[in-house]
């Protein structure tokens, strides 16, 4: 089976800024994304959970799978959300199938 050379971008970012970040990333080009809530870690500032939170406080994962010609693209998008808030991107090289999806 034959796959394809892909970047995988995971941005983590406050839940409340979730909306704004995804509408960046749509009017980017992005044409897909999972979100994912994330429960717990530890940072900077030592360990955190959502536990006890009200409402959308916390943080969530949003990951996408895009075509290496585009990561500049995204990532200028995420960038211009994530700076001014708490969170983390990152991006790894990864193999798809099916990279018409992308």
């Amino acid at each position: 089976m034959q796959t394809h050379a892909a970047k995988r971008v995971e941005i983590i970012i406050e839940a409340p800024m979730q909306n704004r970040l995804t509408d960046a990333l749509t009017r980017a080009g992005v044409t897909g994304y999972t979100v994912l809530p994330v429960l717990g870690g530890s940072g900077r500032s030592g360990d955190w959970t959502r536990e006890g939170q009200v409402g959308r406080a916390g943080m969530v994962a949003v990951v996408c799978l895009i075509r290496p010609e585009r990561l500049e693209t995204l990532l200028d998008a995420a960038f211009a959300v994530v700076e001014r808030h708490i969170g983390v991107v990152s991006v790894v090289d990864c193999e798809v199938l099916r990279a018409e999806r992308f």
